[in-house]
C-alpha cells in the first residue's frame, strides 16, 4: 500500500454529481449494437508478480441452475480445492448467506479446514445483510457496489453522492467489525470512470491505508461488454480499465480483481487480458456456468494460467477437471456441450479420416497437448463417411485398449467388412455421425473375432 505522501502526489478526481444519468449513447444504443471505439491511448503489460484465481461457482454459478444441495457444495468444494491445489492458484471461494442452505454449506465447507480456497461471502451493500457476515464469522465479504448511472438512478434511485457515502460507510463498518471489505464495482464497463469510478475507488484506497486493511477492488463487466484490444477507449477497454485504476485508482495490483461475463465471446480472453495489465486475481465459475452466457471458466484459467506461467503447474492437479466434468454429468444430470474445451465429450474427437491417419502416425498432429496426462483423456475418433480404414482402426484398437505390436491394421479384413456397413449407411443419404453403439454392434455380426484380440 502506498505511503500517505505517495497518495497526497496522485491526482484527486472529484466526484461529479450529475443531476441526471449518463447513460452514453453514443456508445451504447440499445437500439444497435454497442460500439468498440478508440482512442490510440496505449498502456504498457504490467502483470503482477502473483496472479491467481478465485470463484465464484456458488455465488453467481448457481444464478443460471437449480441450486445445489449442500452435499453437493461441498463436493464440488472438495474437487476445486484438488484442482487448484496447495499453492493456492484458486485462492478463495465466494458464498450466499441468505437460507439457512447457504449457511450451512458454508458451515460444511469450514469443516473441510482448507487453506485454499478460502472462503468468501458476498453481500447487498445494506446493513442487514452485512450481519449475516458477522454472525458466520467470515473474514473477507464481497459488497456488492454498483457504479454505472444505469445502476445508481434507474435501479437504486439515488444519486452518485449519495451512493458512495452508503457504499463508504458500509466498508468502514465493516472494517471495523473485523472483516475486510471486497468492493463490486458492478456494470464498470458502462460506468463513467473518472467522474464516479475513480473517485470512489481513491476514497476506498484512503480506507484502506488509515485503517492498515487492503480493501480490495473487484472488476466486474456485468454485461461482457470489455474489449482485450490495445488502443481501446474507456469504459470498454480491459487494459485500460486495469491501469487506470492502478495508476489514478490507486489500488495495488494484489487487491485488485476481475469478474467477467461472456455475453460478447469475451470472457476468458477479457479475463486474461486483465491478468497481462496488472490484475492478480481473475473470478470464474466451473465450466464457465453463470448467469445468462455465464463466466469466465475456472477450467479454461486454470490453462491459461499453465501457459503463462511457463508451464509451471505450481501443485495444480488438472485432472480434476475431467472429475468436474464427470460429476456435473452424473451427479447433476448437466450435460457438457460435446464440443466444450477440455471437458466436452468430442473435445478431442476428430471424424476426418486423413486426420485419424495422421493420428495414428503421431497422436501429436492434431492433439493439443498430452490430454491422457493432464485429462485422463485419450484423442479420439468418430466414424462418418470421412473417416476411412484408419479412423476405423484407430477408433477400434482405443475401445479395445489395444497398444504396440497387439494393434489391429487398417488394412485388416474385418476393419474393411465393418467400413462396407457404414459406406453403405452414407449411400443411403446418412448425414449424422455413426455412434459407438452402433459400431460395436456391426463389429459383433461381421468381425466378432475382434472382441477376442
Amino acid at each position: 500500500m502506498g505511503t500517505f505522501l505517495q497518495r497526497e502526489r496522485r491526482e484527486k478526481f472529484p466526484l461529479v454529481n450529475v443531476t441526471e444519468p449518463q447513460y452514453r449513447r453514443d456508445l451504447f444504443p440499445y437500439s444497435g449494437v454497442p460500439k468498440i471505439t478508440f482512442d490510440g491511448k496505449d498502456v504498457p503489460i504490467d502483470p503482477p508478480e502473483e496472479i491467481f484465481i478465485t470463484c465464484t461457482t456458488f455465488r453467481d454459478g448457481q444464478q443460471a441452475r437449480p441450486p445445489y444441495t449442500v452435499k453437493q457444495i461441498v463436493d464440488l468444494f472438495d474437487l476445486i480445492h484438488r484442482l487448484g491445489g496447495p499453492n493456492g492458484v484458486i485462492r478463495q471461494s465466494e458464498f450466499f448467506l441468505y437460507t439457512e442452505k447457504d449457511r450451512e454449506s458454508v458451515e460444511k465447507c469450514m469443516e473441510r479446514g482448507y487453506r485454499f480456497p478460502e472462503i468468501t461471502s458476498w453481500i447487498r451493500a445494506s446493513e442487514k445483510d452485512f450481519q449475516l457476515v458477522k454472525q458466520m464469522g467470515i473474514k473477507e465479504t464481497g459488497i456488492l457496489t454498483s457504479c454505472s448511472d444505469y445502476h445508481i438512478f434507474s435501479k437504486l434511485g439515488s444519486d452518485r453522492k449519495g451512493t458512495m457515502e452508503g457504499y463508504l460507510d458500509l466498508v468502514r463498518k465493516a472494517i471495523e467489525a473485523g472483516v475486510k471489505p471486497r468492493c463490486h464495482l458492478e456494470d464498470l464497463t458502462k460506468a463513467d470512470i473518472y467522474g464516479f469510478v475513480i473517485p470512489y475507488v481513491q476514497e476506498l484506497m484512503a480506507i484502506a491505508e488509515d485503517s492498515g486493511v487492503g480493501v480490495k477492488v473487484r472488476m466486474c463487466d456485468t454485461l461482457g461488454y470489455g474489449i482485450s484490444y490495445p488502443g481501446s477507449a474507456l469504459p470498454r477497454s480491459v487494459p485500460r480499465l486495469v491501469h487506470t485504476l492502478i495508476h489514478d485508482g490507486g489500488v495495488p495490483k494484489e487487491q485488485l480483481e476481475w469478474h467477467g461475463h461472456n455475453d460478447f465471446h469475451k470472457g476468458l480472453i477479457n479475463a486474461t487480458t486483465a491478468w497481462l495489465y496488472g490484475c492478480a486475481a481473475l473470478n470464474g465459475t466451473l465450466l464457465g456456468l453463470g448467469e445468462r452466457t455465464g463466466n469466465t471458466p475456472i477450467e479454461g484459467l486454470i490453462f491459461e494460467y499453465i501457459g503463462l506461467m511457463g508451464g509451471d503447474e505450481n501443485g495444480i492437479n488438472t485432472n480434476v477437471v475431467t472429475e468436474i466434468a464427470e460429476y456435473y454429468e452424473k451427479e447433476l444430470g448437466y450435460k457438457v456441450p460435446a464440443n466444450y474445451p477440455f471437458c466436452g465429450e468430442d473435445f478431442n474427437l476428430t471424424r476426418a479420416g486423413i486426420h485419424a491417419d495422421g493420428v495414428i502416425k503421431n497422436e501429436e498432429i492434431y492433439n493439443i497437448f498430452d490430454t491422457v496426462k493432464f485429462l485422463k483423456r485419450p484423442i479420439k475418433v468418430g466414424i462418418t463417411d470421412k473417416s476411412g480404414a484408419a479412423g476405423m482402426a484407430y477408433w477400434l484398437n482405443a475401445y479395445l485398449g489395444l497398444t504396440g505390436d497387439k494393434k489391429i491394421d487398417k488394412r485388416d479384413p474385418g476393419i474393411l467388412k465393418i467400413l462396407e456397413w457404414v459406406d453403405a449407411q452414407y449411400n443411403a443419404g446418412r448425414t449424422t455421425a455413426i455412434s459407438d453403439e452402433e459400431i460395436l454392434a456391426v463389429m459383433k455380426e461381421r468381425a466378432p473375432q475382434f472382441f477376442k484380440a
